[in-house]
């Protein structure tokens, strides 16, 4: 088996090397292109979209809540003695 400092000094070598080359530079392009693209697009993060989502459950379980209760004050006042 391989010895795991090696592994480590293997992985920071490359870390490094990778780091001090283009690719850096070409990481940082595609980053900057792909960012750009996501505002023109208006797309929102999955966090945004998670809370959203949240708001939107709550407020419909609220309207269902609402609705039923309507109907029971509705069915209460046809029930209910006549003046």
């Amino acid at each position: 088996m391989a010895d795991p400092r090696l592994v480590d000094q293997i992985g920071a070598r490359i870390s490094e090397v990778l780091a001090n080359s283009p690719a850096r530079d070409v990481e940082k392009n595609m980053r900057a292109v792909l960012a750009s693209l996501f505002d023109r697009f208006d797309l929102v993060t999955r966090e945004d979209f998670e809370a959203q989502k949240r708001v939107i459950e709550r407020t419909r379980a609220r309207i269902t809540e609402l609705e039923r209760r309507v109907q029971e004050l509705e069915a209460a006042r046809t029930d209910g003695p006549s003046p």
